[in-house]
């Protein structure tokens, strides 16, 4: 049986609360074995951890750069707490989602982007201490998250929905991360994005949906449709494999050697996956 792994899935998220049980039973049923369910905020900390346990999944803990503008220095030290208390959890896999956001203008004001920053080193240095990966938020951040990094070096992890260059991927992976990549490339028009998943070393990508957000090409809804009240389709792990079978057709390789090699970077990003 193929044995998926979705690296980044908020199973936790609202849009999941009517059918969170069969969401589950789906992914199981398309051969996802394991979703990595990142935390975004410390109000999420108990709850993502307590859904990995009930439906024997993996989680990360972290402050999710859009939750910074209302974040303090409290909640660092319950991040601290939290993944002290919880360090001998094989399920708790990296400290995540965390990173930097350049695309929303609220959080780029200089006082915003201040405290992106702040919070961005402070959890590489937790993640630092307690010897684990990162779950990265890249989104036109890849240039100041690779300093932070350099800066304050981290065991690897997981560039999430990566959508950079080749050379700053190729940063990226030679500082020991694999880069994550989902229902963007199944857009006919990602030219630049199917070009770097096809000329990046598949020892590089591991797979993952970011559900219930960036669906792929056949969930998608465009404005108009929206307009029309049509709702924006909702993704979930049952829809890696399809997402999948694009990128093994984009390199001309196998599913069968895309799950292998995927499922092998997952657990070398993560080594608690193992």
């Amino acid at each position: 049986m193929r044995m998926w792994i979705d690296t980044h899935a908020h199973l936790d998220a609202a849009e999941f609360d009517v059918d969170r049980a069969d969401v589950h039973r789906r992914a199981r049923a398309a051969g996802v074995a394991m979703s990595v369910i990142p935390a975004v905020s410390a109000a999420n900390f108990d709850i993502v951890r307590l859904l990995a346990h009930a439906q024997q999944d993996a989680y990360a803990l972290g402050i999710h750069p859009l939750f910074t503008p209302d974040a303090t220095e409290v909640n660092l030290v319950q991040l601290d707490t939290a993944l002290h208390a919880h360090r001998h959890d094989p399920r708790l896999v990296a400290v995540g989602e965390i990173g930097l956001d350049g695309f929303v203008p609220a959080l780029n004001s200089p006082e915003a982007l201040a405290k992106q920053h702040l919070f961005y080193k402070a959890q590489l240095k937790l993640a630092q201490q307690h010897q684990l990966p990162v779950i990265l938020h890249v989104r036109r951040s890849a240039d100041w998250l690779l300093k932070g990094l350099r800066d304050i070096p981290v065991v690897g992890g997981i560039a999430h929905a990566f959508n950079g260059s080749l050379q700053q991927a190729e940063a990226f992976i030679s500082r020991g991360f694999k880069l994550g990549f989902g229902g963007a490339l199944t857009f006919d028009r990602a030219l630049q994005l199917r070009r770097l998943a096809t000329e990046l070393p598949l020892s590089a990508i591991v797979l993952e949906t970011d559900a219930p957000d960036i669906p792929p090409h056949w969930l998608y809804t465009n404005a108009e449709q929206r307009a029309a009240g049509q709702p924006q389709g909702r993704n979930e792990p049952a829809e890696l494999p399809r997402i999948a079978q694009v990128l093994a057709d984009l390199r001309g390789i196998s599913l069968e050697a895309l799950i292998a090699a995927t499922r092998a970077n997952a657990r070398i990003a993560l080594p608690r996956l193992q």
